[in-house]
């Protein structure tokens, strides 16, 4: 559990000291905020953050039977997104600024709704072209909704519905692939 921060904290020292600092209750939130500390490397915090995500789906797949893995999904996303929605007014007060960097949870819960929302293909292909496509969609806001969205909505439903939407946009993508080059996502017959 403490491999991710250390990991991502060798550049940021400052930030390290600033955590130490803080009493248990805090450091719980910055360990959940951060998805564990991925959200803490100083460099695409945001995609170190939604691998968080992808962690979540594979143990799930290779863990669960398949008739639960999708309610085991949602289970998932809803819990990232409650805790999101609890957790993002102390965030952005403790890092003193609106939608704040190292607080990750919307990136966690937009990878967990790829695999939602796109239920074909192999593991290791859904894994690979969602987490891809959602990240793209993710930090380029390619289509305007997005955009919109992250520019216009604040609190915790902004942080949260412009990542939800670039993975919808992520899953449509993943659908386009799969019915036009199949061999992407399930494999060569």
């Amino acid at each position: 559990m403490f491999i991710p921060v250390s990991f991502c904290l060798i550049f940021k020292l400052d930030l390290l000291m600033n955590i130490l600092k803080n009493n248990k209750q805090e450091k719980i939130k910055i360990l959940i905020g951060s998805a564990l500390g991925l959200g803490l490397c100083p460099i695409m915090p945001g995609t170190c953050g939604a691998l968080t995500g992808v962690v979540i789906h594979v143990l799930i797949v290779l863990v669960c039977p398949a008739h639960i893995q999708l309610p085991c999904l949602v289970f998932a996303f809803i819990f990232v997104c409650a805790a999101n929605n609890i957790l993002t007014p102390w965030a952005e007060s403790y890092w003193g600024t609106s939608d704040p960097g190292h607080f990750v949870l919307d990136e966690v819960a937009g990878y967990l709704f790829v695999p939602i929302l796109f239920r074909e293909g192999e593991l290791w292909k859904v894994v690979l072209w969602g987490f891809i496509l959602f990240r793209i969609f993710d930090i380029f806001k390619l289509i305007p909704p997005a955009r919109l969205i992250d520019q216009e909505l604040h609190g915790p439903w902004g942080i949260l519905l412009d990542d939800l939407v670039s993975a919808g946009y992520a899953a449509l993508f993943m659908y386009f692939i799969y019915w036009f080059c199949p061999d992407y996502l399930i494999g060569q017959s």
